[in-house]
């Protein structure tokens, strides 16, 4: 198959494109250069911005697309109806914050979506926590529009593993490597749900194949994790002495820890509608061939990636060590009623 990616050099993009060539497909990537242009060498480069430069595209035809860096539906609707004459298939790459609630478990492709107001979605220019999932809706039916039965839209969770420049997932693995007594907010018990961007990739590769279209919610693994599992697996893999102190996310909030600290992967009590979150239905995916490489695989191989980096290179997750111990210390101290 001839395959075009929008996107392509960044986590999953970069392998998304693996996947294609390990499979024997022909690639094109189209993007503006500015991520690791170092990348694929031997794969064919249109350079544009999606937002307004398309004409790279013009004269060009493929079986199929995969969008991988879609936001705002302005933007989204661009290259879908440039492309619906030039291409038969059209992979979405979404996510699961589309969902409007989490307030039950068991979130099926049929729950109901987030909304924004049409006017509002058309005009906004910048993502928030607030109006991400319900713009993806909106991209989600422009792609719909324009490649009707034609589209795949795929619904990620908390994607992991090698190349992730979010650092959520790779903090973990690295600090259980540090050893001593660990921060984690929470309960040990509290459900968790990740996808490994390698397994995530090859499956999408294969729905493409088969000509798959619709919605698919795309997270894992196949049985229930906790956090106390991740975090029992990566001591495993790094020998380490690491233990848990486990500390209650709402004190943790009210002592200023911002998400750039301290991925807390925390559901507070106090937002029931993110309740069962990490309770996603993937039955249709597994039907449809998604299959998990284990735990640990994934913990190893992200910890070896993290390896090739610079030590000195900042991390976008990254609870200082000085910081982890003054919260640790208050935390004991903390009056118990």
């Amino acid at each position: 198959m001839k395959i075009l990616v929008i996107g392509g050099t960044v986590f999953l993009g970069r392998h998304l494109v693996e996947a294609a060539l390990a499979r024997g497909h022909e690639v094109t990537l189209f993007n503006r250069g500015q991520h690791n242009p170092e990348l694929f060498p031997d794969v064919e480069k249109l350079r544009g911005n999606r937002d307004g430069e398309l004409g790279a595209l013009d004269g060009r035809t493929w079986d199929a697309v995969i969008d991988t860096c879609g936001y705002l539906p302005r933007v989204v609707r661009q290259s879908a109806r440039k492309l619906a004459g030039a291409a038969g298939h059209y992979t979405f790459i979404s996510s699961i914050s589309v969902y409007a609630r989490f307030d039950k478990p068991g979130t099926t492709e049929d729950s109901p979506l987030g909304h924004i107001d049409a006017a509002e979605a058309e005009a906004a220019d910048k993502i928030t926590n607030e109006t991400y999932g319900p713009l993806k809706v909106r991209c989600e039916e422009e792609v719909g529009h324009a490649f009707p039965g034609r589209a795949l839209l795929v619904r990620p969770g908390l994607i992991v593993g090698p190349h992730d420049p979010s650092d959520r997932f790779t903090y973990w693995p690295l600090r259980v490597a540090r050893g001593g007594e660990m921060l984690v907010p929470g309960q040990a018990d509290q459900r968790m749900e990740i996808i490994d961007v390698r397994d995530l990739s090859e499956w999408t590769i294969r729905l493409i194949e088969a000509g798959k279209s619709g919605p698919y919610n795309a997270t894992g693994p196949d049985y229930p994790l906790t956090m106390a599992n991740v975090l029992d697996a990566a001591r495993e893999v790094a020998g380490s002495d690491a233990l848990p102190t486990w500390v209650d996310g709402a004190w943790l909030k009210a002592q200023g820890v911002e998400p750039g600290e301290l991925n807390t992967w925390y559901i507070p009590e106090d937002e029931p509608e993110w309740r069962y979150a990490w309770d996603i239905d993937c039955s249709w995916a597994i039907r449809d061939g998604l299959m998990y490489r284990p735990l640990r695989a994934t913990i190893e191989d992200t910890l070896a990636w993290d390896a090739t980096r610079p030590p000195d290179a900042p991390r976008r997750t990254n609870l200082d060590p000085a910081r982890e111990a003054e919260l640790l210390a208050a935390w004991k101290e903390r009056p118990v009623t």
